[in-house]
């Protein structure tokens, strides 16, 4: 059976090979630590079509140079034209506020970007919570050059969050 994900055609074989995936040795000289997917430099849609669902994580987590890079990609990709300079909203939701509508896991995160809110919830997920400020997400995969720079993007978002103390991603 096939199934479209992106606009490419995925054996549905493939998406559940969780234990058969396989990921490209991250490119010279990207840091990449112990914990966290391996930075494969393929765009995010290509990511997102063989990775297993909830395999993705954060492999910047935490690390505050790269949440640099992050805030500056955000804006050239335009992502403050929607959620604002400093990610607290616009005509789209916040990002910082503790608000997630889909889930704040790593994984859920990077496909939501991915792919975009309909597609998100065409490949199972669904919304969790609800925002005072709701606008589909579109899908940002075909203009993010590499999972690398959402990872990056990923990791300032995170590093900006004002929410609730306490309050845990999962």
């Amino acid at each position: 059976m096939m199934r479209r994900f992106a606009g490419v055609a995925v054996s549905t074989l493939a998406l559940f090979a969780a234990g058969c995936w396989l990921v490209a040795a991250s490119p010279a000289g990207a840091a990449t630590p112990a914990k966290g997917s391996p930075i494969t430099g393929k765009p995010p849609l290509e990511v997102v079509a063989t990775a297993p669902k909830g395999s993705l994580h954060n492999p910047f987590d935490g690390n505050a140079a790269i949440a640099k890079e992050g805030h500056k990609l955000f804006f050239n990709y335009g992502c403050n034209r929607c959620h604002g300079g400093n990610g607290g909203g616009g005509m789209c939701p916040p990002l910082v506020n503790g608000v997630w509508i889909y889930g704040g896991s790593d994984d859920t995160l990077f496909r939501l970007v991915s792919l975009g809110s309909e597609k998100l919830e065409a490949a199972g997920y669904y919304r969790q919570t609800i925002e005072n400020v709701v606008a589909p997400m579109p899908s940002m995969g075909p203009l993010i050059k590499s999972d690398e720079d959402l990872w990056k993007i990923i990791t300032w978002i995170r590093s900006a969050y004002s929410g609730p103390p306490g309050h845990k991603y999962k």
